[in-house]
């Protein structure tokens, strides 16, 4: 197998995980702490935008290729493994949604820092 092709099944595997885990958020047979998780994950991975822009250099792409991958990891651990079988079988067969509770917590963070960094550092009126 060559690498563009274990890297196209990488990436399917992402994303049939990420749609389990939108999954594993809303069913009540999962543990709390777990919807959180995989909630939180989904949402992430599946906002239209990133808390790190990939037109940054390096950084923009860390995100992409390192946390959401990890994040899905530990979330994937969290839901009982028959659960996400489960999951990941009725995931295969949905097509992949978009988030609007990621964009929101996105676009949240960034007002936050951004009102953040301009009390920082706005020159006082004496």
């Amino acid at each position: 197998m060559t690498i563009i092709a274990s890297l196209k099944l990488w990436a399917r595997a992402i994303g049939r995980d990420v749609v389990a885990l939108w999954l594993a958020a809303r069913d009540p047979r999962v543990p709390w702490y777990a919807k959180v998780a995989a909630g939180a994950v989904a949402a992430y991975a599946l906002s239209p935008i990133d808390l790190i822009p990939d037109f940054i250099p390096i950084l923009g792409y860390l995100d992409d290729l390192i946390v959401v991958p990890l994040g899905i990891l530990l979330a994937v651990k969290l839901v009982p493994a028959e659960l996400m079988a489960e999951f990941r079988a009725e995931a295969a067969r949905r097509s992949i949604p978009s988030s609007r509770a990621g964009l929101v917590l996105i676009a949240a963070t960034w007002i936050v820092v951004a009102a953040a960094l301009a009390w920082l550092f706005w020159p006082e009126q004496a």
